[in-house]
């Protein structure tokens, strides 16, 4: 990976984001390292896949919006906006069905081409301004 270049791993990424917004989750192992780690945590492939799948139930109106993106190979950072409408509890907090803006820091390792690992924080803080 530390061959490819800057547009190349962007493109990947894209990819990456299109995949999830799609919930195409058949291609997630073309996207994702076997052993993927989330915020420092081994999920593996189909662990990675279970979150997206309760993410998306729980918020069924989940659309991935890119509004940063830097890639320095084999790490990519990007921000990620939300504008959704969670059922439930979301992050603990009461929203039950209320639309809620917010956004994602995320960076990213690729290893071999695939996410290897993920480090995610979510602002929670906007979430709560909004309730």
């Amino acid at each position: 990976m530390n061959e490819m270049d800057r547009n190349a791993l962007a493109s990947l990424y894209r990819e990456y984001i299109h995949c999830l917004n799609q919930q195409d989750w058949e291609r997630l192992p073309n996207l994702l390292h076997q052993d993927v780690t989330y915020n420092g945590r081994l999920v593996g492939v189909a662990g990675y896949r279970a979150m997206l799948e309760r993410d998306f139930r729980e918020i069924p109106d989940l659309v991935f919006h890119i509004q940063l993106l830097v890639a320095d190979p084999p790490t990519l950072a990007s921000r990620l906006n939300f504008n959704v409408t969670p059922k439930g509890e979301f992050f603990g907090l009461p929203i039950n069905g209320r639309k809620v803006a917010f956004s994602e820091n995320v960076f990213y390792e690729y290893v071999d081409g695939k996410i290897a690992h993920v480090w995610s924080v979510i602002d929670k803080a906007a979430i709560e301004r909004q309730l």
